[in-house]
């Protein structure tokens, strides 16, 4: 024999183990079969065969995972689906399925596979709301993709016809179920995408009608999910009936729940729309009509207050205001006229002399007072007293010596008459001031 390396048997175990992990299939793998040898062990932990008609594959589910990833109690002859990773158990050399999730076979796999793409793509924000693009409330071009006959179509087409005679429709004819479905469908939306922007539909509804959950699988595709987030034109989707919920329902700008739906939130109803045009004219006609009626109020009212304002009317309501207070004085004097004549009627002649000589008493004592209040006031009584009033030949006042200087001429007033002096001394009265 020649000399080679020689290796344990752990080594080639771990060799072959790691063969496995790096395998881009074995680590994260579907495996359908039928459950044999199923024996649900003390510790928790499942073990169990699958097997077909060409062989038979070791499987375990261990007890952290049982809780999140089997529904159902397993049992021999189940045919399952178990999702988990291949890998080599190395005491004893042997490979087996580690299984994560068991579901059985048929539509539970489609169930299972649906909600992992809807978690997956949640997770990386296909779903968020801030990537949604609005649907415009009207449209010019409506781009349609689904199966070219059937009712979905006719459905769409009759009523985006019913609400807007002169809507435009571009059809892409595409397959909406079996394997080819997927591509179809994203061609069809990436084709009318594309489209020059004069002929690109302004609204997209993808859809078909009802069906079980394989017949709509397409719509689940994760190809198609990221054909219509990637989509520039606001996408509307419209599968099945209102119970069906597929990926695309998240993905879409806009969810229908059928295809006749999606037709009305799509295409505006034109003669709702003329009716809210005339609706709006009338409003616009109603309200310019108060506006004008208000300002022709207004300018009706300013009109009559500059009038009441008018130097014409000022002096017409001047005159009747002066005839009116005249009336009033006439029929005062008028009455006290009567008042007096009817004193002097009651009264004898002496004894309306005696009052009227008692008043003029009383008036001439009030004027000697006043008299003599204005004599203690006057200048010319202080004059008399040997004072006199100087001031300089300006005829302004003299009320200091320093202001006068040798030589200026002075005017001296009397209490009768003037006298022109000129300055020739002056000395200032020495004033002691007490010191504190």
């Amino acid at each position: 024999m020649a000399a080679r390396s020689v290796f344990s048997v752990s080594q080639i175990n771990t060799y072959i183990k790691n063969m496995f992990r790096q395998d881009y299939m074995l680590p994260a793998v579907f495996v359908r079969g039928e459950v044999s040898n199923c024996k649900y062990h003390s510790s928790g932990h499942i073990y169990f065969t699958l097997k077909d008609a060409g062989g038979t594959l070791n499987a375990v589910m261990f007890l952290r995972d049982r809780a999140s990833g089997l529904k159902f109690e397993m049992h021999e002859g189940d045919e399952v689906v178990a999702a988990g990773s291949i890998d080599v158990y190395e005491k004893t050399g042997s490979y087996q399925l580690y299984a994560k999730q068991i579901v059985r076979d048929g539509a539970g796999l489609l169930n299972e596979k649906y909600e992992q793409l809807k978690k997956k793509l949640e997770e990386e924000g296909m779903f968020d709301e801030r990537y949604k693009q609005p649907v415009p409330k009207y449209i010019h071009t409506l781009g349609i993709v689904t199966a070219p006959t059937g009712a979905a179509v006719q459905d769409i087409i009759n009523i985006s016809r019913r609400r807007d005679p002169w809507l435009r429709i571009i059809l892409y004819p595409a397959i909406v179920q079996g394997a080819e479905a997927p591509a179809s469908i994203v061609s069809g939306i990436r084709a009318l995408a594309s489209l020059p922007p004069a002929d690109r539909p302004d609204t997209l509804i993808i859809g078909r009608g009802g069906g079980s959950i394989e017949d709509l699988w397409a719509f689940n595709e994760e190809i198609v999910a990221q054909a219509v987030f990637d989509c520039p034109i606001p996408v509307i989707s419209a599968v099945g009936h209102e119970t069906d919920t597929v990926i695309t329902d998240y993905v879409a700008d806009l969810r229908a729940p059928t295809p006749s739906a999606a037709a009305e939130l799509a295409v505006f109803e034109y003669s709702r729309f003329t009716a809210d045009l005339s609706a709006y004219a009338q409003g616009m006609t109603d309200s310019i009509g108060a506006r004008i009626a208000a300002a022709r109020q207004q300018a009706e009212s300013c009109r009559r207050e500059l009038a009441h304002l008018s130097p014409a009317v000022q002096v017409r309501e001047r005159r009747m205001f002066l005839s009116q207070s005249a009336d009033t004085l006439k029929m005062r004097m008028d009455a006290s006229l009567l008042r007096a004549k009817h004193v002097s009627e009651s009264m004898s002649a002496a004894q309306l002399s005696a009052a009227m000589a008692a008043k003029i008493e009383k008036r001439r004592h009030t004027l000697q007072l006043c008299a003599s209040g204005l004599e203690g006031l006057s200048p010319l009584r202080r004059l008399s007293g040997g004072y006199g009033y100087v001031s300089d030949d300006k005829g302004k006042a003299v009320t200091s010596v320093l202001t006068v200087k040798a030589g200026d001429r002075l005017q001296i007033r009397m209490r009768d008459g003037r006298i022109t002096a000129e300055a020739k001394t002056w000395e200032t009265w020495k004033t002691e001031t007490s010191q504190t």
